[in-house]
């Protein structure tokens, strides 16, 4: 009978079995019985740096042991069961693999450049102390050393000129249509070419495109030269080198309107003449001016299946629809929309204004809110002009003669038309 020692001093405490030689010890239990043995401590809590798996892979699982298998059954006591088809085992899930996200690239910073810098200074410009008004006459009595700020008519006032002022990328060509006689097409074109000569400083020409004989020439100053579309017709093959050709021989064949600052090219005023403007005629005209003027403004006839007509409405870049506030004018605007419309013309109400004249002082206001709710569904924008007095007499238009609620008017229709050109 062997006899049990009591474990030394300094010894471990753990008592191990005597007897290995007929039990596998696991992984884990070896590392610890050489943990012991050297006298080493117990792994940290985030695991052993030389059993635990490298980043990224997974620690290996102890399989389990067998269970012993169960002693069968004497085959008198064995149920005999319906065999069953073997489960099938569910597959291992897949780990799922953490999608690195695309690095963000921080956004690149534009310097602001020098025509930036000159821009933006052009954005904030203040338009002034005020002229108008009281605010206008406090500022002229005190001697300046009061400027009240400009008031709401004032500076929407400013806001028109500018907009009328604004560059275009290249000649723009305006048309003045209804085929109803009397309907402020002359009128319109002479007031739209004062307001934009005025105001852009030149660079305009007006155009009566009548097929015969219109009165644009008529109605603007006259000239030291009779000579008109006809005359400049036969002499175009002057102007045919675009090296030689200048501005300045085209004066022989325009008109020119003084402080309006604008141009007139007439229709044909010799009685003796048969023969009508056709589209080639109207092609070849309005390539030249296209070289000499930024804005053309189209004073078209009252036939609207005329060659040169047509030729202008499809070339215009914006049409004008103008119409005294009378019945029988304002149909025959609506029913030109209508047949243009027929004949296969698209975005009509987006490249088309309409101007309504007052024909005297007192007016169907009825009519007038009908005329301006039925035009503003089929154009882009309908403009009031009141009615002014001096353009009633059918003689020369006395452009410094305008009233101030004509003029202003003109400004603001003016300003609508540079906005869609």
């Amino acid at each position: 009978m062997s006899e049990s020692h009591p474990p030394q001093q300094g010894s471990p405490s753990h008592r191990f079995e005597p007897d290995t030689s007929e039990r596998l010890y696991r992984t884990e239990e070896l590392a610890a019985y050489e943990r012991e043995r050297l006298g080493e401590a117990a792994p940290a809590p985030h695991g052993d740096p030389l059993f635990d798996p490298l980043p990224g892979q997974r620690r290996a699982e102890p399989e389990p042991e067998p269970e012993p298998e169960p002693e069968p059954e004497p085959e008198h006591t064995r149920i005999r069961a319906t065999p069953q088809p073997d489960p099938v085992a569910p597959a291992p899930p897949v780990p799922a693999t953490p999608t690195a996200s695309a690095p963000v690239e921080p956004e690149v910073q534009r310097f602001m450049t020098a025509t930036d810098f000159l821009d933006r200074r052009s954005e904030q410009v203040e338009l002034g102390p005020a002229t108008w008004g009281w605010r206008g006459a406090v500022r002229r009595w005190s001697g300046g050393t009061l400027n009240p700020r400009m008031g709401p008519a004032e500076v929407r006032h400013e806001h028109d000129r500018r907009a009328i002022q604004r560059d275009f990328d290249g000649p723009r060509t305006v048309a003045f249509l209804n085929p109803k006689g009397g309907a402020a097409k002359t009128t319109g074109v002479l007031a739209a070419g004062y307001t934009f000569g005025t105001v852009r400083g030149g660079g305009v020409v007006a155009w009566d495109n009548n097929e015969t004989r219109g009165t644009l020439g008529i109605r603007g100053h006259r000239s030291t030269h009779r000579n008109t579309t006809r005359e400049l017709l036969e002499d175009l093959e002057r102007f045919n080198d675009v090296y030689q050709a200048r501005i300045g021989d085209l004066g022989a064949f325009v008109r020119s309107q003084g402080d309006a600052h604008f141009d007139i090219l007439a229709s044909d005023e010799r009685p003796d003449v048969t023969g009508t403007i056709r589209a080639d005629d109207f092609t070849a005209v309005h390539g030249l001016l296209e070289r000499f003027y930024r804005l053309i403004l189209v004073d078209t006839g009252n036939n609207m299946r005329a060659e040169n007509w047509l030729a202008a409405a499809g070339t215009a870049d914006l049409l004008v629809v103008t119409s005294t506030v009378r019945e029988d004018t304002g149909y025959s605007g609506l029913w030109m929309l209508d047949a243009l419309q027929d004949a296969g013309w698209t975005d009509l109400k987006h490249k088309t204004v309409t101007v309504l004249s007052d024909p005297s002082f007192h007016v169907d206001e009825q009519l007038a809110t009908d005329l301006v709710q039925v035009y503003e569904q089929r154009t882009k924008a309908v403009y009031r002009v009141p009615y002014d007095p001096v353009l009633v007499s059918g003689s020369v238009v006395p452009y410094a003669m305008l009233s101030d609620d004509t003029r202003a008017a003109w400004l603001r229709a003016c300003a609508g038309m540079a906005g869609l050109l």
